[in-house]
Formats: structure tokens, sequence, C-alpha cells
């Protein structure tokens, strides 16, 4: 019998897989990635098309020598991480680890499933495939792409942003969109603005008091900006009397929200439950990778990362079956229903879904932690609701006349709407959802009160008096766009064409990490390192960091991914821009009057601070000052503004030696920096190797 090993990345699959399998498969867990390129060095030969120099992962020793134990003694290994691009490119690190004479690659498969359940890994690993090599490329360029830019652009941060930590291609964007919002705050100027209305009632029974709103003056939208027309206005309506004039009335049909996606279903977990974009993804992951039921192991949703809305045939007609069952044909729709993908969306997946939907919340809460219910609940219903029949939702709008008594200065015209669910439709399995854009929400979506419509109105007629209870103004202010939630930040990503579902929750956790960007409740909202660091980026590095750019970038990894562009012609395209882009970003060149005066200065003091040793670097201010002397006599590499600045700072630090230092300083325009550093000599601040290491690499 053919003895197979089955690789996945975590002990959780594992352990789910490894059940359904049974005894004739060897499962092991990878960890996840295996091989990587190494963190002190670009790692990248560009000169060789891009070539890539992997290493084992620290701390993966022991995981790979135990899979080379368990390879050696199988027949064929299958690979099985996720069907993503980074689940393709693990399998293929694997491959590239575990090959040897006695295992060639013809011995490897590729497994792929979307969802954990017996009948689906039963069918994938009775149909293995080969490894798509599209995928791992562009999965392999995007790793290359973030190192290029990461590791070149981050030591000219370094250098000209006090606290900056460093710059990532997506990531910066990001941060570019919370701080062009911070802005648009900062700048902006409330204006004034007033809503009339009134309470009013029919003259016969019934009389219900109800709203109405100033709709239009002189045939044209209200639209009130000056206090002394508001009062011109009110004044002239105790003067009038109102009459029903129109009437309309229509019938709308609501559909249902697709299934969730990845980055629908971060936005619903933060929006209800203030889940961290992470922190659903974690919960979904243990929902797909299998949870005990009773019955045993079974994964209860799809795979969660997917950014296409298709559901298979299969779940579809399982689903209706269900509806059916629970609440009739008439909550079918006559078909099941489609929903349109974004561009450049796998269609290969499908949205997330329960794996049984005869698994509802109520069964599984007895099995679930708190937050695991939740998030299944709410999977759970938007996958039925999607599925079931509009809601057909009446609608009533009234138009009110108002006829001023004497001369009038204007003609008004109010309005009252109301509407009313004539079949609720999906609304029957939706719950939280509709009561919360019934509230609106913390992302500042969702239409102001004054704008909702009434839940009914009194029977009216045509020509129908009405009687006033309450004339009403209301002064408002116009408000800033808010700020950017995690949510709502996700959301924006997504409609630029910024990252892709595997990367939206770790590069939300990425500026908050580096403390670019901090919580204010559950706002996000830029530091001032981080106010900083964007605008050094965006004025010397637009380009790479304009939003289009990084859209057209992600469009460009979906056509390698697809086949269609190879990705070192990818990259060869890139790098020939950014080479001019890094030019321009460079550090203005020094000075020199300015750098001899100051070399000549630093020459006379006698007493240099020791040496100071931090990890495997040694900072010495006197072979600093020797090295930039070198440099300058060199004439090979100018001296920066940078180097300049760091020559004024130990000038400062060893003004007691120096007398004439103020006064020449402050003669160069540079006051302010020497009266900062006019204190005892301070250590270099610690810095990590890698920092230090990049800094060396790095010419200006």
């Amino acid at each position: 019998m053919t003895k197979r090993l089955v690789i996945v990345e975590s002990p959780a699959k594992a352990k789910t897989i490894n059940k359904i399998l049974g005894a004739d498969y060897i499962v092991k867990a990878s960890m996840g990635h295996v091989r990587d390129l190494p963190n002190k060095e670009l790692a990248v030969d560009v000169e060789k098309n891009f070539e890539p120099k992997y290493v084992k992962i620290k701390g993966r020793e022991k995981v790979i020598k135990e899979l080379k134990e368990a390879a050696a003694k199988v027949d064929e290994v299958m690979l099985a991480p996720d069907p993503d691009r980074e689940g393709e490119a693990i399998a293929w690190h694997l491959l590239q680890t575990l090959k040897s004479k006695a295992l060639p690659v013809d011995r490897f498969h590729r497994v792929t499933y979307n969802e954990i359940t017996a009948p689906a890994i039963r069918k994938a690993f009775d149909n293995p495939k080969q490894l798509d090599m599209h995928k791992v490329d562009s999965q392999q360029a995007r790793r290359v792409l973030d190192r290029i830019v990461g590791y070149q652009v981050s030591p000219i941060l370094w250098r000209r942003i006090r606290g900056a930590s460093s710059a990532g291609r997506v990531q910066s964007v990001a941060l570019r969109l919370v701080c062009d919002r911070e802005k648009e705050i900062l700048g902006f100027v409330p204006e004034a603005y007033w809503i009339l209305g009134a309470n009013v009632h029919k003259q016969q029974p019934p009389k219900d008091v109800f709203g109405i709103r100033l709709s239009k003056v002189d045939g044209e939208k209200a639209d009130i900006r000056d206090e002394a027309l508001a009062t011109e206005i009110s004044t002239e309506l105790e003067r009038a009397t109102l009459k029903v004039v129109d009437i309309q009335e229509r019938m709308i049909s609501k559909r249902p929200q697709p299934s969730y996606i990845t980055s629908t279903l971060q936005q619903a977990g933060s929006r209800f439950f203030g889940f961290t974009p992470k922190r659903t993804m974690q919960i979904a992951q243990k929902l797909y990778e299998g949870i005990d039921t009773g019955d045993g192991v079974a994964g209860l949703i799809t795979y969660m990362r997917t950014d296409s809305p298709a559901i298979s045939p299969v779940a579809q007609q399982e689903c209706r079956q269900w509806v059916g069952g629970k609440f009739g044909a008439e909550y079918l729709p006559d078909h099941p229903p489609t929903y349109k993908s974004r561009a450049g969306a796998q269609e290969a997946h499908e949205a997330i879904r329960p794996t049984d939907v005869t698994r509802t919340p109520e069964m599984m809460s007895r099995f679930l932690g708190p937050d695991e219910a939740k998030l299944y609940r709410i999977i759970w219903e938007r996958f039925v609701a999607s599925q079931m029949a509009p809601a057909r939702i009446a609608q009533k709008l009234v138009e009110i006349d108002a006829a001023i008594t004497g001369e009038a200065k204007h003609a008004y015209l109010f309005r009252a709407s109301a509407s009313e669910v004539v079949f609720p439709g999906y609304m029957k399995i939706t719950g939280m959802e509709q009561k919360k854009k019934a509230q609106g929400n913390d992302d500042g979506e969702g239409g102001a009160p004054e704008d909702q419509d009434a839940d009914s109105l009194p029977p009216l007629t045509v020509g129908e008096p009405l009687d006033v209870v309450e004339w009403l103004s209301d002064r408002k202010e116009t408000t800033p766009p808010p700020r950017y939630t995690e949510s709502s930040l996700i959301k924006a990503l997504e409609e630029n064409g910024v990252g892709r579902p595997s990367t939206f929750a770790q590069t939300i956790s990425t500026i908050l990490d580096r403390e670019y960007v901090e919580k204010d409740k559950r706002a996000l909202k830029p530091t001032d390192t981080g106010m900083k660091t964007c605008d050094f980026l965006v004025q010397h590095l637009p380009d790479l960091f304009d939003i289009g750019f990084t859209a057209q970038m992600e469009a460009t990894l979906d056509d390698v991914e697809s086949g269609k562009v190879l990705w070192t012609d990818m990259m060869r395209d890139f790098y020939t821009s950014f080479q001019g882009w890094l030019e321009k970003a460079k550090a203005p060149p020094a000075d020199v009057g300015h750098v001899n005066r100051l070399l000549e200065l630093l020459g006379q003091v006698k007493a240099w601070a020791p040496a100071v040793k931090r990890g495997k670097r040694t900072y010495d201010d006197e072979k600093f000052v020797d090295s930039v002397r070198d440099q300058l006599a060199a004439g090979e590499k100018v001296v920066t503004d940078r180097q300049l600045e760091a020559l004024i700072s130990m000038a400062g630090r060893y003004h007691e030696q120096l007398p004439e230092a103020e006064s020449m300083i402050r003669d160069m325009g540079y006051g302010a920096m020497f009266d900062a550093m006019k204190e005892k000599a301070q250590p270099p601040r610690e810095e990590t190797p890698r920092k230090l290491a990049l800094l060396e690499t790095v010419t200006f």
C-alpha cells in the first residue's frame, strides 16, 4: 500500500484532517513557512533577475527535521496548505526543502480544498494536482517587491525622521489614508445650516402627530445657510396654512447582501463586536480548521481569505432546502441569486459560508466560545439571508404646500415620508445587521436622523388640510469626515484597490505596532511620528507611495497569478522607476564650507567620549569625525545634510572643550540645534543590528 505524508500549516488543521483521512496517512504541520528571506540582508540578487536567497526560518529546524524524517518513510507527499498565494508558496518551499533523490519532485502533489469537511477533504485527496507556479511567482514577486522597498527606503527614513521605524509598501499607503483624513479634519471649517419643519396632525381623526420637513423654497432644494434667511422663513411660516398636494406610493424590492468576503467580515467583526481585523481572522481560522461538535471534528466555515462572493451550487441548493422547510417557498427567489465580484477577484474561491447550513448558531453555541459563537452567527445569518427572497417595502412620499396668508416672499413645499415592510423576505433571518444599519454606525456611515423615513403616516388624501402643532427650526453645523476606524480603513483600502484578503489585517496591525497610528477609542489617529513619516515619504517618494500606483502594482500581481505577466518582468519594470525615485529622495549635499569649518573645530577636541558598544556595533565619535574628513578628501561621495547635522550635534555635546563652537554654529544658522545639544554627551541610542547593518549599505 502506498504510504503518504500530508503537510498542512497548523496542528489544529492537521488534527482535523488526520481524523478524516485515517491511519493510511501521516499528517504533519509545518507551522507556516519553513523558508524565507533572511532578516539581516536584502537577500535579493537584482543582477541575477531578482533571484531571492531563501534560508530556513530560525526556530523551524526541529519541524524541518521531523518533516524530513517523515518524508523518508513514505512514497508520496501531499502538500495541503491553504488554497491561496501564500498557501501555494508554503507548499513550494516545502517541496524545495524536502525533495531528494529518494523522493523526487514527481512524488509531491498539491491538494486544495475550500472547507475542512469529510466529503470535501476526500474529494480533494482523490484529485491531487501539481503546484500552481503562477501563484507561487505572484507571492514571490510580492515578497521581493516589499523587501526591496523596505530595505532601500527605510534607511533613508531613519536618517531623516527621528523615531521612524520602517517603510512598508502597502502599510505606508494605509498610513497615508489615515494622515490625509487627519489633515482634512484639522483643516475643516464648520458651516452653519438650518433645518426647518413642523409637527402636524390631521384635522379629522386619527390625529396622530407626525413630522414634516421643508423640502423646497421657490422650487429649489431648501439649503438654508444664513441665519437671517432662516429667521425670515420661520417668521413667514407662522402665517402659513398647510395642505396635502401630492401623495406618491411605490413598492420597492430590497435584495440581501452577498455572503461575507474577508474584507466585509473584518468590517463586521469591528462594527458589531469591536474585534480587531487580526482577532476576527484568528476566530475565523479556528472555525475553519475544525471544532469538535460531539460527532467529530469538522470545519464550520469555508476558507476565510477570499474576495469572491460566489457560492457553490451544492451549498445554494442545501440552503434553499433549509429555508423552504423553515419559512416556506415564498421566502425563496425563483432562482439562486448571483452577486457581482470586484475586478480581479479570485473566482476559484467561494465566499465565507457555513459548511453545513443545518448547523444553526443555536445548535453550535454550546461547542463554541463566546467570540466564536458571535462570529459564526453573523456568517451563518449572512449566508442564509443571501439566498433568500428580497424584502418588499412600501414607501409613501407626501408633499405639503404652505400657503402664506397675506404677502409672501417665498413659496414653500414640505415633505413627509414613511416606509413599511410588507414582506420581510431575507430580513426574517437577519437581526444584528438590520439593527446596526437603522442606528447608523461608528464609521460615519448611514443617513442622519432627519433623513430617515418614519415608520408610518396616518391616512391622507390630496387636498386635505393639516394643523400645525409646532414649528421647528434646528440650527446645525456641518461636520468633518470621521477618522477611520479599522473597519472603515479596510473598506477604503479595498475601494482603492490596495491590498488583498491576506494582507488587510496585517497592514493595519503593522501601522499600529510601529506606532505610526494610535487608537483613540475605536478611531485611528496618526501619531506625530506617523505624520512626519507620511509627509516625508509623500514629499520625497510621491510616485512610490501614490495610492493609484500601489493599486496598479496589486493589479499587476494579479496578472502574474493569472499567468499574463512574468514576475521578473514586473520587477524589472518597477526597479527601473524605483531607482530614479530613490535618486531624487537622497539627502541633499551639505555646504562644504560649513563641513570644513566644523571638522577644523572638532579637531580641537582633546578628550573624546569612550566608544560605546551596542550589540555588534561600536559607536565612536572620533572615528566618525575622521570618516567624514576622509570622505570629504576622497571626493567620491558627497557629505550629506544629515552628516552635517551630526557634526553640529557633536560640537554641541563637546562645547565645553570648544569655546568658539557656539558663535560659529550660530553664524551658520544652526543655533537652535546647538542649544538642544548643549548638555553632557549622551551615548548613542540603541539600534537594532538589522537597522545598523542597513545604514552602512546605503549610499547618499
